[in-house]
């Protein structure tokens, strides 16, 4: 069975890593054969073809990019939120690409940014080929926006979007639901949501009516991921052996949606209420941040920077006592997954798709939605009550039920077949 994958890129963002785990996982436990297509390639696996394959081919990249972005500045309401919404109107066809041709099964996954335009997936629609299109936010089913929050417009047809300069009744995010609605009808696609909140929105979207949904989650190699002594991980990092680490990780550490100023405000708070044990507590981050960010937080703060190597990822994740993850909007994060499957609890808001990984004060603690004190209150939580390692070890036995590479790709595997057997 041969199943071409379709993400924008290759290593930038969840999606793109969640696809290539996924494509790893079914080569190794499942009899599927799985190519990667990207819009842009840029590590050397060799699973992985891009169609930027040469000089010009890179710089049209760059210019669909720009052009999706410029179709949205008249409307945009803020720069705030400029990579928050995506018309869909940018991208190329890719429907007579010899993978495409080659393959049983059309697997998407996220396409945006000038690669998959919304008249490219009707073209790729209209192959009569078997598609499954995981969601990793909710932009396959909106007028535009890649989460809605509170926002339930997408259960009807769109329109007074919060994200534009002047919402209306017929404003863009209507007429470009509308481009999808066309676009969808009469080939269905199979969606699947990584997470079950993602699945139940997908379900609840009038433009997904008659579709079937599935939710299966992102798969991780437990044998990559996995526990290692605290101490040892701290040594190889240069950190202190005898404090508690607190973790923070994102790709980018101030993205809007990420929630750092509640971490900034959740570690004054312990800071300030329990000295006794904020004299022990020193921070660890990972990601892209600025110095004067990392500078005004309370503790003092071990910056690793962007990791791209996989084994510091690891060892990151191993020599933290607790990862604290305050996004405003989540699927199913791959960075809990991570942290779990190495053995760290995880202090989350209750948003998206982090209910269904953290089992409150099991494996973690699930504060209540943007309350510093809640988040706090769960920080202090985890550091108390972990000293005989017993939440580690339920955060990693979460993983091994749940997230495991065979277990993810015997589910996938038994959709593509049932898939193929309708056909």
């Amino acid at each position: 069975m041969n199943v071409v994958f379709i993400n924008t890129s290759d290593s930038s963002g969840g999606a793109a890593i969640a696809c290539s785990r996924l494509q790893k996982a079914l080569e190794k436990h499942s009899s599927v054969k799985g190519n990667i297509l990207v819009q842009e390639k840029k590590t050397e696996n060799p699973a992985v073809t891009t169609i930027a394959n040469n000089p010009l081919k890179k710089q049209f990249v760059w210019a669909r990019f720009i052009t999706e972005r410029l179709l949205f500045l008249p409307y945009e309401r803020s720069k705030e939120i400029r990579f928050l919404f995506n018309r869909g109107i940018v991208g190329v066809d890719i429907s007579q690409h010899p993978l495409i041709k080659n393959a049983d099964i059309i697997h998407l996954h996220w396409v945006n940014f000038g690669f998959l335009s919304t008249g490219s997936i009707k073209k790729l629609l209209a192959l009569g080929k078997p598609i499954v299109w995981t969601f990793h936010d909710m932009w396959p089913f909106t007028g535009g926006c890649h989460h809605s929050g509170e926002c339930e417009n997408y259960q009807i047809e769109c329109g007074n979007c919060k994200f534009l300069k002047n919402p209306g009744g017929n404003d863009i995010s209507r007429k470009d639901w509308f481009s999808k609605k066309s676009a969808y009808q009469p080939n269905h696609f199979t969606a699947v949501g990584c997470s079950q909140w993602l699945s139940k929105r997908a379900r609840n979207s009038s433009l997904l009516n008659g579709f079937r949904i599935e939710s299966i989650p992102n798969p991780i190699d437990i044998t990559l991921f996995s526990p290692i002594s605290k101490s040892e991980a701290r040594q190889k990092l240069n950190l202190p052996t005898n404090k508690h680490l607190i973790l923070f990780a994102a790709m980018r550490v101030n993205a809007l949606m990420k929630g750092f100023s509640y971490f900034q405000e959740a570690l004054n708070m312990l800071k300030n209420q329990h000295p006794e044990l904020s004299e022990n507590i020193e921070l660890l981050v990972f990601g892209q941040a600025e110095e004067e960010v990392l500078n005004q937080l309370p503790f003092k703060t071990h910056k690793l920077g962007h990791l791209s190597d996989v084994k510091q990822i690891v060892l990151a994740y191993n020599a933290a006592s607790v990862f604290v993850t305050p996004s405003l909007e989540e699927n199913l994060p791959n960075t809990i997954m991570e942290s779990f499957a190495c053995g760290t609890p995880a202090v989350g808001f209750s948003i998206g798709g982090i209910p269904e990984m953290i089992d409150h004060q099991q494996n973690g603690y699930l504060s209540e939605y943007k309350s510093v004190e809640s988040l706090a209150t769960g920080i202090q939580w985890v550091l108390r009550n972990n000293e005989d390692g017993e939440i580690s070890k339920k955060a990693r036995e979460k993983v091994l039920g749940s997230y495991a590479e065979n277990i993810v790709a015997s589910q996938y595997e038994t959709l593509y077949k049932s898939l193929l057997k309708n056909k």
